[in-house]
């Protein structure tokens, strides 16, 4: 039974390697040769086995591999973010014989998870499982035991461990790859023999490993592990001294390796192409214009470098846009040159070049209005100017008139017309721009002098009579309060207007000034109480006027009463 686990574990060995060996010979061969085609022949391999010692020993591929295999163009950048190996491992102690070593020769298969943090380093956890297909102890191990045992049952041992790996990435197919890893080990108890209570207990114990691999690619998400071969160092217990030493062993695998993540490049990329257009392609001096490099079969893992160039300007970019700046330039044609580059390889760089056309600055225009275009003499008028530059150049504005005086304000500004004649006022709008360049507009003002309006002039409205009532001469009666309601209606219609009230006496008279008085405060009094005219827009005066009477001279607003002969009354 054990003879046959290990021939089956030495065939799947085999059978896991000869078509790796086969691929890894093609690829050899073509490389070789030089060509593109693939070359049809195999190698086999084959398993060496000790005839001194019918186990069996480390795989080995008997085919010779006269070259590397070619290169793709910088399928290289490649690596997969995570790889899982699965398949069958071989262990066996070094020497056979070591005191405490429980791993004399084992058969299993092992597992591996490797989480690549670029193309170069990863972290590695790895863990394994064996059955022990035969025992060797030493004399006095276990204590109990004596001479080589054969165990009743197979044994096991399981492996963890973990550690950082360094792949070597330097070819499309093939990878080797280096590793440390450190962790622990546990064997399982098992009897040693039937005729004896010998036996071995379960242990756990440190483990070390140190070695490395080749894997295959025979697609991107999958790989052969053509062979892992590593020391493996662990530290079981002499059961009969007691005292923990270090035991030496081999551990050798293969299996397949299945891939994730990344982003696997073209077998054959095509060298790089650069093109690259301007927006806009036509433009005037001081416009921007924009620049866009296009490049094909760029290498993700490698940085490209761009630069560019012009015959006209100035350009700033570093990156695939750039930025040309037309300030300073004449009208005419120019180029933008590109360049992009990942290495000093041919195939590795590429141009581009396109044209650009600074056209020449347009002369700018100019609108003149005033508001208002009619005025009196001495207003004044504002004037507008609009001044369009086709391409947005600075614009300065000054003015002009044929009379009068303009004060500027950029695009407004005032004509004072004080001290104008009559007639038409030329006005001139100009513009420049920072070009030298210039513009004018013309606009028309109306000066016109208004008629002097005739000067308010004061009015004698009717008179209130008091030569009816001789009992009681200084009262105002019905007749007297009829003429003074019109003169109250008078002065609400003309609120700024004001009342001159002259009170007179007959000559025949006793206390004629007395009465005047009287008669012109009476009046008053009634437009105040009754009508509700403010006494402050009344002046009272005594009269020379040989009658018994009061006057009323109603006074507009800049009118001007002349009281010459009249006495006025506080």
């Amino acid at each position: 039974m054990r003879l046959s686990v290990k021939i089956t574990a030495t065939l799947a060995f085999a059978v896991l390697l000869v078509p790796a060996c086969n691929l890894f010979g093609s690829e050899a061969a073509k490389a070789s040769a030089g060509a593109a085609k693939d070359d049809k022949s195999a190698d086999s391999s084959v398993v060496v086995v000790d005839p001194a010692n019918p186990l069996p020993a480390a795989p080995v591929l008997a085919a010779s591999m006269s070259a590397a295999m070619p290169s793709s163009v910088r399928m290289d950048s490649y690596y997969p973010k995570v790889e899982l190996f699965m398949g069958y491992s071989y262990l066996r102690a070094v020497p056979t014989l070591a005191a405490g070593n429980r791993l004399v020769w084992l058969n299993g298969g092992s597992t591996s998870v490797a989480f690549n943090l670029n193309r170069y380093l990863g972290l590695v956890g790895d863990f394994g499982g064996f059955n022990e297909t035969r025992l060797l102890l030493t004399s006095g191990t276990p204590p109990a035991a004596t001479g080589p045992y054969e165990a009743v049952e197979a044994g096991t041992a399981f492996t963890y461990m973990g550690g950082p790996r360094l792949s070597f990435r330097m070819h499309e197919r093939i990878t080797p790859f280096a590793q440390v890893l450190a962790g622990g080990i546990h064997a399982s108890a098992e009897s040693v023999c039937k005729a004896c209570a010998a036996s071995l207990p379960a242990e756990n114990s440190f483990a070390l490993t140190a070695g490395g691999g080749l894997d295959v690619r025979l697609h991107h998400r999958l790989a052969i592990r053509v062979i892992q071969a590593e020391y493996l160092m662990t530290r079981f217990e002499n059961l009969s001294t007691g005292s923990t030493e270090a035991q030496n062993d081999i551990r050798l695998s293969t299996g397949i390796v299945l891939r994730f993540g990344g982003s696997p490049r073209a077998l054959e990329l095509q060298p790089l192409t650069y093109s690259c257009s301007v927006n806009p392609n036509a433009a005037f001096p001081g416009e921007p214009i924009a620049v866009t490099g296009s490049a094909l079969n760029l290498d993700p893992a490698k940085t490209a470098v761009y630069t560019w160039s012009v015959d006209g300007g100035m350009v700033t970019g570093v990156s695939s846009t750039a930025r040309i700046d037309t300030t300073s330039l004449a009208a005419g044609t120019y180029t933008v040159k590109g360049h992009v580059s990942e290495g000093d390889k041919p195939g590795y760089n590429a141009d581009c070049n396109a044209a650009y056309v600074v056209k020449a600055i347009e002369p700018p225009t100019v609108s003149c209005t005033a508001n208002p275009s009619t005025v009196k003499a001495g207003d004044p008028s504002t004037i507008t100017a609009t001044g369009v530059s086709p391409q947005n150049r600075p614009l300065t504005y000054s003015y002009s008139s044929t009379s009068g005086s303009v004060s500027e304000s950029g695009t407004t500004a005032t004509l004072t017309t004080v001290g104008v004649a009559s007639g038409a006022i030329g006005v001139t709008c100009k513009v420049v721009d920072d070009k030298g360049q210039t513009a004018s507009g013309d606009t028309m003002v109306t000066v016109v002098v208004p008629p002097t309006a005739p000067s308010p002039v004061v009015s004698e409205m009717c008179s209130v009579s008091f030569a009816r009532d001789a009992r009681r001469p200084s009262r105002v009666d019905n007749e007297g309060k009829a003429c003074l309601d019109q003169v109250a209606l008078n002065l609400q219609s003309n609120a700024d207007g004001k009342l001159a009230l002259v009170g007179n006496a007959a000559s025949n008279e006793k206390a004629g000034i007395k009465l005047a008085k009287e008669r012109a405060v009476n009046t008053r009094a009634y437009l105040v109480s009754e009508k509700g005219i403010d006494s402050t827009r009344i002046s009272i005066y005594i009269g020379s006027k040989d009658e018994k009477v009061v006057s009323t001279i109603v006074i507009p607003s800049g009118a001007v009463f002349d009281a010459t002969g009249d006495v006025p009354v506080q």
